[in-house]
C-alpha cells in the first residue's frame, strides 16, 4: 500500500507548564514552562499519521513549514490552553501540479489536505481528482463543482453549516461530516463513538481521513472504514497530542 498527501504544513508547538499566580502588572496568569513537544502539523500530521498505520507514504508539502509555527502554552495537568501564537502564517506557497502528473499513479490513494492557506487552488483539486480515481478530501474550502471528482469529501461539523447551502445531492452522497464527540454522519447515517476522556482535540480530523483511507484501500468499503477511522481518532484525541511524535526538552 503506497498513499500520497498533498497539502500545506506547518510546525506545531506545545509548551506545556503551570500557573500558580497572576502578574502583579496585569490580570494574566504567570506561566512556567516545563516541556516542549514538537509535531509536524496540517497536511504533516496526516502523513505522519499515515505512516503510523504501517503504510508507505510520500508528502508534496511547502518546503518551508518548519518556519510556519503555531505555539501553544498548556496547563500541564488541566491542558487548559493560555495562549496561541502563529508566526509566518502567510509564506505558504503555491503547489505545482506538474511534479505529479508522471508519478500519481503509482498510489493506490491521495488525500488532499487543504487548509485553504493558498498553497491549493480549486483547480489544483479538480486536476488531482481528475488524474487518480481514488482521492480523499479534507477541505477548509466551501464547496462546489470543482470537488464532486474526488472519491469522498470529509468535513466537520461547523464546515458543513458553512458551506451547505452549496450542497447538491451529488455532492452530499460522497461526503463524510465529523461532528467530535458525536462520532460522524454519512448519508444521513450517523456512526457514533463512545465518551472518552478528550486531552486533546487538535488533528483529530489529519487522524480521522488518514485512518479512513487507509482502510478503505484494504476493504473497498466506505461504512467499514468510517468505523475503523472513528476508532482510530478516539485513541489519539486521548493523548497530549499526536501519539506518533516525538517529544523534546523533557
Amino acid at each position: 500500500m503506497n498513499i500520497l498527501i498533498i497539502g500545506e504544513s506547518c510546525a506545531d508547538i506545545y509548551t506545556y507548564g503551570y500557573s500558580s499566580r497572576l502578574s502583579p502588572e496585569a490580570p494574566v496568569p504567570v506561566f512556567q514552562p516545563l516541556y516542549t513537544n514538537i509535531y509536524g502539523g496540517m497536511a504533516m500530521n496526516v502523513y505522519e499519521n499515515v505512516k503510523s498505520l504501517g503504510v508507505k507514504a510520500d508528502i508534496i508539502t511547502n518546503d518551508n513549514w518548519r518556519d510556519i509555527t503555531k505555539l501553544r502554552y498548556i496547563d500541564d495537568k488541566s491542558n487548559h490552553m493560555f495562549l496561541r501564537i502563529d508566526e509566518n502564517d502567510n509564506m505558504y506557497g503555491i503547489f505545482n501540479l506538474d511534479q505529479i502528473k508522471s508519478i500519481i499513479k503509482n498510489y493506490d490513494a491521495v488525500i488532499i489536505s487543504d487548509y485553504n492557506k493558498g498553497f491549493l487552488t480549486e483547480e489544483h483539486i479538480l486536476s488531482i481528482s481528475e488524474l487518480h480515481d481514488v482521492v480523499f478530501l479534507d477541505t477548509k474550502k466551501q464547496l462546489g463543482e470543482w470537488s464532486k471528482k474526488v472519491k469522498y469529501i470529509k468535513i466537520n461539523n461547523f464546515e458543513y453549516e458553512q458551506t451547505k447551502h452549496l450542497i447538491d445531492n451529488d455532492l452530499y452522497d460522497i461526503l463524510i461530516i465529523t461532528m467530535g464527540e458525536k462520532g460522524c454522519k454519512y448519508k444521513n447515517k450517523s456512526y457514533p463513538v463512545p465518551k472518552v476522556d478528550v486531552k486533546n482535540t487538535c488533528g483529530a480530523g489529519d487522524t480521522f481521513i488518514s485512518a479512513l483511507t487507509y482502510n478503505f484501500i484494504l476493504t473497498k468499503d466506505i461504512e467499514k472504514s468510517i468505523a475503523f477511522a472513528n476508532e482510530f481518532a478516539t485513541q489519539v484525541i486521548q493523548n497530549h497530542g499526536p501519539i506518533h511524535t516525538k517529544t523534546v526538552n523533557k
